[in-house]
């Protein structure tokens, strides 16, 4: 998680972001604990900012909160997906479009290098790397755009969203790591509409993919 994107969070935001990323991963299953002082432990942190960034997950949805249990993560709810999905491109799209205007060579940079990842990740079969790298390389071009409320409501829809079922599909990280490459593709040209054609295939593909094996 090191790099410019980073360097001015608070304690609580760089511990969200590990959460959200770790959902998103599946390296915390949909309904399991958060366990504060063993996530403190495992980030070298004191449990204030995890309680923090806990709170804030429950907020987008990421985490269900429940004066028994405590905090676990939140199911995915497949009727709710579709609409999720429309929403996921539309704002998706507004953010990789202002992104693209601003992109940096160092962010470039930075994106080639997560797609490098994503591609080493694929080829050696690693289903949680690619997840994860795939959440840093979106997460990296959307900061990119400046348009924060955007980006928080976009987190919203990833809370929402099935990817780590979508992940656990035969052969999807290998499409997965060709749609990113085309994506990259089109943000180093500047190419607008190459790239959001990109990108909307991209979201969408996982989903119709994840719909024809769940009906089955």
């Amino acid at each position: 998680m090191e790099g410019l994107r980073v360097k001015h969070r608070t304690k609580e935001e760089f511990v969200a972001d590990f959460l959200r990323e770790g959902i998103i991963a599946g390296r915390f299953p949909r309904g399991s604990k958060l366990k504060q002082a063993e996530l403190a432990q495992m980030i070298g942190t004191s449990i204030t900012p995890v309680r923090e960034a806990i709170k804030l997950l429950e907020a987008e949805g990421f985490v269900l909160g429940d004066s028994h249990r405590g905090a676990v993560v939140a199911p995915f709810d497949m009727d709710s997906t579709e609409e999720i999905v429309d929403l996921r491109v539309t704002l998706e799209s507004k953010l990789a479009l202002a992104a693209i205007k601003r992109l940096t060579p160092q962010i470039v940079d930075e994106l080639r290098d997560l797609q490098a990842q994503i591609e080493k990740a694929a080829e050696a079969g690693d289903r949680e790397s690619v997840r994860t790298i795939n959440y840093r390389f979106h997460e990296t071009i959307y900061m990119s755009a400046e348009l924060p409320q955007t980006l928080r409501f976009v987190r919203i829809l990833w809370a929402r969203y099935p990817f780590d079922l979508i992940n656990k599909l035969e052969h999807r990280i290998d499409r997965a790591s060709a749609e990113h490459r085309e994506m990259l593709s089109a943000i180093i040209v500047h190419d607008e509409a190459a790239m959001l054609s990109a990108l909307r295939s991209h979201i969408r593909a996982g989903w119709d993919e994840f719909k024809a094996n769940y009906a089955t």
